[in-house]
C-alpha cells in the first residue's frame, strides 16, 4: 500500500505581506509532492478573484483553494485602525470555522482529498495552532519577518517587565528616549535602541491592546512544531543561533522568492496572489532605460502617507537627478478631506516628463531584479527588503510600522546595504540620499555580496535549499 500523501492546510494572516510568502512556501511543498489547501479570508478571495482570478483556477493535483470568514464588519474595513480590528477578528472568529474546514478536508467527504497532517500557520494567526493542538495534528509556524524582529517581538514582554514599556507619557515619542534608550541584553542581536525594537514601543498606555496582542502572538510562536523562517543562514547568523534555544526545530528558506524560482528556473520572481491588480507595463518602460539608472519607490500595502509626504518623496526624487518608478497604489494617501484626489503636486508631471514612470502596482520581484534599478527607496517591510537583498540593490529606508525599525537598523547597520531617512519626510533628504544610494561603491560592493550569498543560499547544497528539503521529510514522516 502507497504510503499516505502528506496534506498542509496554510492559513496566512489576510494581509498581502503574510498571503504572498505563505503562497510561494506553498508551491513549494506542492511541488515536492505534499497535498495543498490554502486558506484565505472570504474577504481576500474575491479581492483575488478581481485581480487574477487565473492564479486560482489552477488548482492542479493537489492544490486547492478554500476561504473563511474574518468576522469583520464591512464598515470596519475603511477605518483608520482596520489593521488592529482585523487582527482582533480574526483572533475571536476564525478557529471555529477553520476547524470545519479542517474536519470537512479529513471527513472522506472530497474525493481525492488526503487527510490533514500538517497545520502552517503565519504571523499573527496562531489560533490556528491551537486548533492544530485540539485536533491532534501537527504545526508549523511560518513568521513572515526577519529572524530578529521575532526575537525582538519575543521580548517585548521583558521590555514591559524591566520598566522600558509602556512609555511614561507621549513625551517620550518626542524627546529622544526611543533613540537614546539603547537595548543591548536581546539574544544574539547587537545593540538596539527601543525604538527600532518594533513600533509598538510607541504605545503611551499601560492598556495598549495592539502592543499586548503583538507581544502575545510572537511568543505564542513557540506552540507550534517548528519555526519556519524567510531568511538565510549567512544573514541572520547570531540571531538564528539564539532562537534556536528556544525552538527545538526550526527551517531558514529564504529568500523564499528565490527558492521558488531556483525550483522553477525561471527569473521572473516568486508570484503571488496580489491584492491589487499588476501594472506590468512599467517592466517595458524598464528595459528602455540605462543599466542601474532608475531608482525604484514602492512603500507597500499598508503604510499610508499624507499628500505632504507623498510631495515630498516625490520632489524629492525628481530633485536626485536619476530616472525613477514610483509605486502609488489606490490607498496610499490618506484623503484629506478638502476634495484633494490624493495624487502627486500639481506641475509634477510636466516637470518629470520623461524620466518617471508611475503604477499603481506592479510586479516588484521582477522590477528590483531588472537591471535598469540601481536603488529602492522602501518602508523596510520584510517581503520588500528581502527581495531587495536577493537582487543586490541598495535601499534608502524610511519605516514606520512593527518590524519595519528592526530591518531598517540591519540594513543600515549591520549588513551595510541602505541608508535611513528621519522619520519627517524632507524633499532636500530624500535627493540626497538616493543621490547617496546610486553612487556609493561601497554599498554596492556589500548589497552585491549579499546577492551572491541569497543565491548561495537556495543553490541545490546551500543551507535554504536543505532546509526545505529536511521540511518535506519531516512532514512525509508524519
Amino acid at each position: 500500500m502507497a504510503p499516505q500523501r502528506p496534506h498542509a492546510v496554510v492559513v496566512p494572516y489576510p494581509g498581502s505581506g503574510n498571503i504572498n510568502p505563505a503562497l510561494q512556501l506553498a508551491k513549494l511543498l506542492h511541488r515536492r509532492g505534499v497535498y495543498i489547501t490554502f486558506v484565505n479570508t472570504e474577504h481576500n478571495h474575491r479581492r483575488v478573484q478581481a485581480t487574477a482570478a487565473s492564479v486560482l483556477g489552477r488548482e492542479d493535483d493537489g492544490f486547492r483553494f478554500e476561504a473563511i470568514p474574518d468576522g469583520l464588519a464591512d464598515a470596519d474595513r475603511a477605518a483608520p485602525d482596520h489593521g488592529s480590528r482585523l487582527s482582533a477578528s480574526v483572533s475571536r472568529h476564525c478557529a471555529a470555522p477553520l476547524r470545519d474546514l479542517i474536519a470537512r478536508l479529513s471527513g472522506g467527504a472530497i474525493t481525492g482529498v488526503p487527510p490533514v497532517t500538517c497545520v502552517v500557520a503565519t504571523t499573527l494567526m496562531s489560533f490556528a495552532l491551537r486548533v492544530a493542538g485540539e485536533l491532534g495534528i501537527p504545526s508549523i509556524m511560518f513568521w513572515g519577518g526577519s529572524a530578529a524582529s521575532l526575537m525582538g517581538h519575543m521580548r517585548l514582554r521583558d521590555l514591559r517587565e524591566r520598566g522600558y514599556i509602556p512609555l511614561k507619557d507621549a513625551s517620550c515619542l518626542t524627546n529622544g528616549y526611543l533613540e537614546k534608550t539603547v537595548i543591548d541584553w536581546i539574544p544574539g542581536m547587537p545593540p538596539i535602541s527601543l525604538g527600532d525594537v518594533s513600533s509598538f514601543v510607541r504605545a503611551a498606555g499601560p492598556d495598549d491592546a495592539e502592543i499586548r496582542f503583538t507581544e502575545a502572538e510572537a511568543n505564542n510562536c513557540t506552540m507550534a512544531g517548528a519555526l519556519v523562517l524567510n531568511t538565510f543562514e549567512d544573514l541572520e547568523a547570531d540571531v538564528l543561533a539564539a532562537l534556536r534555544a528556544e525552538y527545538t526545530r526550526i527551517y531558514t528558506v529564504g529568500p523564499i522568492g528565490s527558492l521558488l524560482d531556483e525550483d522553477t528556473d525561471t527569473s521572473n520572481g516568486g508570484g503571488g496572489l496580489s491584492l491589487w491588480k499588476q501594472d506590468t507595463d512599467c517592466l517595458a518602460w524598464l528595459d528602455a532605460q540605462e543599466p542601474r539608472s532608475v531608482v525604484y519607490a514602492n512603500f507597500g500595502s499598508n503604510t499610508v502617507l499624507t499628500a505632504s509626504q507623498l510631495a515630498d518623496f516625490a520632489w524629492g526624487l525628481a530633485d536626485s537627478g536619476h530616472k525613477f518608478l514610483l509605486s502609488i497604489r489606490d490607498n496610499l494617501v490618506v484623503p484629506s478631506g478638502s476634495g484633494s484626489s490624493g495624487g502627486l503636486p500639481a506641475g509634477f508631471a510636466a516637470a518629470t516628463a520623461g524620466r518617471c514612470c508611475v503604477t499603481a502596482w506592479c510586479p516588484q520581484e521582477r522590477v528590483l531584479r531588472h537591471g535598469a534599478v540601481g536603488c529602492f527607496v522602501t518602508h523596510n517591510g520584510w517581503n520588500s527588503t528581502s527581495e531587495s537583498l536577493a537582487a543586490g540593490v541598495p535601499m534608502v529606508c524610511w519605516p514606520g510600522f512593527a518590524d519595519q525599525f528592526t530591518n531598517c537598523k540591519y540594513v543600515c547597520e549591520v549588513w551595510g546595504v541602505g541608508l535611513r531617512l528621519d522619520a519627517e519626510v524632507k524633499r532636500e533628504q530624500v535627493a540626497g540620499h538616493v543621490r547617496k544610494a546610486m553612487e556609493a561603491e561601497e554599498m554596492r560592493r556589500s548589497a552585491v555580496a549579499w546577492k551572491a550569498k541569497a543565491a548561495e543560499a537556495v543553490s541545490p547544497g546551500g543551507s535554504s535549499f536543505e532546509n526545505l528539503q529536511s521540511m518535506v521529510k519531516a512532514l512525509n514522516s508524519v
